[in-house]
């Protein structure tokens, strides 16, 4: 079993924000493979589907970004994943629009749903894919900037890189985090948003 987590904030008033770009991602992936619901608890809610011979389980936290960490532990009370089939997918607001960085392991710089999942884990092992969201314009509107929807000019470019994303965490899968890296680290051209 491979599980993908997602980090972001329930609730309508949350869903277009930029710190909720993973969950776009997770809805992609749930569209191309004809995932099915999971369990659904109060701390997170999961789709299942199929990637060649494996089992990927798409998994949101419930439990708001800073506590996403809560919502892997109960997760992980009731099944077993490993550190190399385990991927959280999350905004990164020091890449520009649409790059992204899949790495195996580091820090969490600064990102605090990727401090709950370290505090939760033991450890920074894990793979992680960071989606670029543009920079706030100044650290005291970095809160606001994250809990914001995108322009409309930016949509196309935030659409391609969700495909993009959604691609290297199907190569991800099939052939593991370098692969994935070798093909993926990299910021969406605008042809790519023309496909």
């Amino acid at each position: 079993m491979w599980l993908v987590v997602g980090l972001g904030n329930p609730g309508i008033r949350y869903a277009r924000t930029r710190h909720n770009v993973a969950w776009r991602v997770l809805d992609t992936l749930a569209q191309r493979h004809h995932a099915v619901a999971g369990e659904a608890t109060p701390t997170y809610r999961t789709r299942v589907l199929k990637s060649g011979d494996r089992e990927v389980v798409l998994m949101e936290p419930l439990t708001f970004m800073n506590l996403s960490g809560e919502a892997l532990a109960n997760w992980r009370g009731q099944h077993e994943v490993s550190a190399d089939e385990l991927l959280v997918i999350t905004d990164d607001v020091y890449l520009p629009l649409g790059t992204l960085r899949l790495r195996a392991r580091g820090s969490s710089g600064g990102h605090r749903g990727l401090d709950s999942i370290e505090a939760t884990l033991g450890h920074r092992d894990y793979a992680r894919l960071r989606f670029g969201v543009d920079a706030a314009e100044s650290s005291a509107e970095l809160k606001s900037h994250v809990l914001e929807e995108f322009a409309p000019a930016e949509e196309p470019v935030l659409q391609a890189a969700v495909r993009f994303a959604a691609d290297a965490v199907e190569c991800w899968v099939s052939a593991g985090t370098l692969a994935a890296m070798n093909q993926f680290n990299r910021r969406v051209r605008m042809e790519d948003s023309e496909t």
